[in-house]
């Protein structure tokens, strides 16, 4: 399954999106004029490409700019969306404000390091274009709680890329369990990735098993094409804007392993494997338990296995949380840990039903068939294409199927959980004010500080 097909966002609004003649982006008889959506792509790494193609392929919607902060990637992006078109016309950012200011552009489609999220979003929003956003929302629970903030204030679509929910599977488990025929939920299982991924094979995690082999072998001699100097402190490219790159974060020198891609497992500037997927299984697990608005954990325990601080890569390779729940229900997240299962599982007092994204189960495998009619009384949000609800929303001015305070909700556990992690105890939690009862220095993190002349958006 591609992580990227599909999409969809919230919101309500009145501003209508901008309609451009076909005839004018040589496009007769695709669409007619008025269903068509201006957007600009903010981040051309991992999940930028796959988005914009998704984006593409929709004839409601035409990409009109692109902006990074590598040249090369710019260069890149713009040739992918002339290429398509057949034209010229995509124009190129460097600044995401520039851009943002464009009168004549209605959405952006925002795939970023996880630091950049607050600051761009609430930049967009602010200049009155509806959103794509990536997961997890933002990198600190603060900086949700302005990304949605900026939403309900300019009465914006958003759209998360929490994609799985715009697949029939998952969307089936939820409601399953949202019906009722597994009884009463007291017990989910969110199984998340453990690790880390090297996805531009720099290999500090390789480089450090090596030190302890003997011989010492290098990287180059048992991965070729992985150069050493990728794991050194280097000067950044001239392509690169790395003082920008780094943006609020703290400053740190440049070290390609943990720039592009590699970004997450560093927690300047990401949140490695925990951070990284929860907004995809647990947000299918709060789907599943109604918590997309309300409700949350009220008590949050974890433990993790953490390298150096100091370590190129310092994010937790192996974790698993506690979260209780009001109504008795406990929530295990967890990575590494092989009796908790890749994907989402509610257990109930009648049964129980397991989802990921490379198959489904249950106790009674036939209600993924069907759910018996006269029990089939809660039926969810229904969207085939991600993407393509999202552009659907931003021309209804309805509410997507992944809206911010929804992705705002599902992310939450996952930062509590980390918060738990770091400071060694148990934390409570009220839901309804959004604060950690009773521990300061808990509290602390769930903002960070900005490097000037950053500043938390408010």
């Amino acid at each position: 399954m591609n992580r990227r097909h599909f999409l969809a966002t919230m919101g309500v609004a009145i501003a209508a999106p901008t309609i451009i003649p076909a005839s004018a982006l040589g496009l007769e008889g695709k669409a007619a004029p008025s269903e068509r959506v201006t957007l600009g792509v903010v981040g051309w790494g991992m999940q930028g490409p796959s988005n914009t193609d998704a984006f593409l392929g929709l004839n409601n919607c035409q990409v009109v700019a692109a902006c990074d902060l590598d040249k090369k990637a710019l260069d890149k992006a713009v040739s992918r969306i002339n290429s398509h078109y057949k034209n010229q016309d995509c124009k190129d950012y460097h600044d995401y404000r520039e851009l943002m200011a464009r009168k004549d552009i209605d959405t952006m489609m925002i795939a970023i390091p996880d630091t950049w999220h607050a600051l761009v979003a609430t930049e967009a929003l602010r200049n009155g274009k509806d959103v794509y956003g990536e997961k997890p929302l933002a990198r600190t629970i603060a900086e949700q709680q302005a990304i949605v903030k900026a939403v309900q204030q300019n009465k914006r679509i958003w759209q998360t890329g929490s994609w799985q929910r715009s697949q029939a599977p998952f969307r089936k488990a939820a409601e399953i369990v949202r019906n009722g025929l597994i009884g009463k939920v007291t017990r989910v299982e969110v199984g998340l990735p453990s690790g880390h991924t090297d996805f531009k094979r720099t290999g500090p995690a390789l480089m450090a098993k090596l030190s302890q082999l003997p011989g010492k072998p290098t990287i180059s001699q048992v991965v070729p094409g992985t150069e050493a100097w990728k794991v050194a402190v280097t000067e950044p490219p001239p392509e690169l804007d790395y003082n920008m790159w780094i943006g609020p974060s703290q400053m740190e020198d440049y070290i390609e392993a943990r720039v592009h891609m590699n970004w997450r497992w560093n927690y300047n500037i990401g949140g490695g494997q925990l951070l990284d997927w929860i907004g995809h299984h647990c947000d299918i697990a709060h789907w599943g338990l109604d918590c997309d608005q309300t409700g949350g954990p009220i008590e949050v325990e974890g433990n993790g296995d953490f390298p150096p601080r100091n370590a190129i890569w310092n994010t937790a390779t192996k974790y698993h949380i506690t979260c209780k729940y009001p109504n008795d229900v406990t929530m295990i997240i967890a990575g590494g840990y092989p009796e908790i299962k890749s994907g989402t599982k509610w257990i109930g007092t009648d049964g129980w039903v397991w989802v990921d994204r490379g198959g489904f189960d249950a106790s009674n495998v036939d209600w993924f068939r069907q759910i018996p009619e006269d029990k089939h009384k809660v039926k969810l949000y229904h969207s085939d294409n991600h993407q393509g609800n999202f552009i659907e929303c931003v021309k209804s001015r309805k509410p997507t199927i992944a809206p911010a305070e929804t992705a705002h909700h599902s992310a939450i556990p996952g930062h509590l959980g980390l918060i738990s992690m770091l400071v060694g105890r148990k934390i409570k939690w009220d839901s309804a004010k959004e604060v950690i009862e009773g521990d300061s220095s808990a509290s602390a993190l769930l903002t960070r500080e900005y490097r000037s002349p950053w500043k938390l958006p408010v």
